[in-house]
Order: C-alpha cells, then sequence, then structure tokens
C-alpha cells in the first residue's frame, strides 16, 4: 500500500497533477457544496486532496488494507463499505467522487445509480478513457490489476449516466487531459484521463 501512495509523488506525479487540475475546475460547477463522500478512497490520496479544498469530506472503500493505510496518514474519517450498498441515506452528501473507481465495479450501472442515490447536487467521475492511448497501454502492460478493469470512453461514460441518473440529470460537463501532447484539459474523446462533472436537479 506505500508503494500505492508513492506512485503519487515519483512517477505518477505528473498524471496526478492534470487530473487535479481537471478535477478542481470541474468542482466549480458546484459552488455551494460543503460535504462529499469519496467512493473507492484506496489510501485517501484524493479524500486529502478534497478536504484541503475545504469539504468536509468522507472516503469509502472496500479493501481493508487501502484504508488502514488511509487511515495512518491523515485522520479524515474512513468507512469501509460496498459501492453498491453504501451505508448513508438518500442525499446524505453534496457531492459523490469516484476517481479511479468505476472501472473496477463489478456492475458500473448499479454502482452509479447508488452513489447518485446519496448525492444531493452532484457527481465528479475520474475515470480512464478505453479510447486513448494510456488506456490501451495499461490493458496490455499494466499487469493484472489494470487488465481487469473496464474502462470506458467519454460517450460511454455519458451513456452510463444518463440511464443512472435519469430525470434527476440537469446537466454533464466532461473534458480529457491531453498530456504528453498539451498541459490541459479539452473536450476531446482521446484524452488519457476523463474528469466528468454531473450536476442533479
Amino acid at each position: 500500500m506505500e508503494g500505492y501512495e508513492n506512485w503519487y509523488s515519483t512517477a505518477g506525479r505528473r498524471a496526478d497533477l492534470l487530473e487535479k487540475a481537471l478535477l478542481k475546475r470541474l468542482l466549480a460547477a458546484f459552488p455551494k457544496a460543503k460535504s462529499a463522500l469519496e467512493v473507492g478512497c484506496g489510501t485517501g490520496h484524493f479524500t486529502r486532496w478534497l478536504a484541503n479544498l475545504g469539504l468536509e469530506v468522507i472516503g469509502l472503500d472496500l479493501s481493508a488494507a487501502m484504508l488502514r493505510e488511509a487511515i495512518r496518514t491523515r485522520d479524515h474519517p474512513y468507512v469501509r463499505g460496498n459501492t453498491v450498498a453504501l451505508p448513508f441515506g438518500t442525499d446524505s452528501f453534496d457531492l459523490v467522487a469516484m476517481i479511479t473507481t468505476l472501472e473496477f465495479t463489478v456492475d458500473p450501472r448499479l454502482a452509479l445509480i447508488e452513489v447518485l442515490r446519496v448525492a444531493r447536487n452532484g457527481l465528479i467521475l475520474g475515470v480512464l478513457n478505453r479510447q486513448s492511448r494510456l488506456g490501451q497501454r495499461l490493458r496490455d502492460e499494466g499487469g493484472p490489476v489494470w487488465s481487469q478493469g473496464r474502462f470506458f470512453s467519454p460517450h460511454e461514460l455519458i451513456h452510463q449516466v444518463h440511464g443512472a441518473a435519469g430525470v434527476r440529470e440537469l446537466r454533464v460537463i466532461w473534458q480529457t487531459t491531453l498530456w504528453p501532447l498539451w498541459p490541459g484539459a479539452l473536450p476531446l474523446p482521446w484524452g488519457g484521463f476523463i474528469g466528468m462533472a454531473v450536476r442533479l436537479l
């Protein structure tokens, strides 16, 4: 677990900075949000980041080993739980975030329905793009974890969100990170990391 966390400050530092920059822009779609739940928080890397942005955040993960590392690293609240059966009531949080988590759920549609259930204002998604060179490389060379992931294209992800949100969906905003071609993000379908904000009625 320590190696997982160290990746963000070594080989993954560039990707981490670009992904956070994109996600921060998407968070601007929810200016009144105060509370958040990060589903699939792992070691708490993005949970801590969301807290540093001023949100009251809880991290949730199914892995006891990941949560032990998260708790050791910082004192934010962490809960063990399953993405498709969250231990929270309806509309418990202003926002829910899922960052590189949806790819590893058994049933993405059920997972999205459940996280949207506990979200009052919306959802922030960070998903690896199936149509990108990065997505292809991770599937082919990334080892057993990445080979089991179910990556999405931006349009596939939008379709999943439409089906899960139904009449609650107000607006979907998305962009992809374009590094190494360009150090920014645009709504182009072949960037490596998809950031998506789903605003709810």
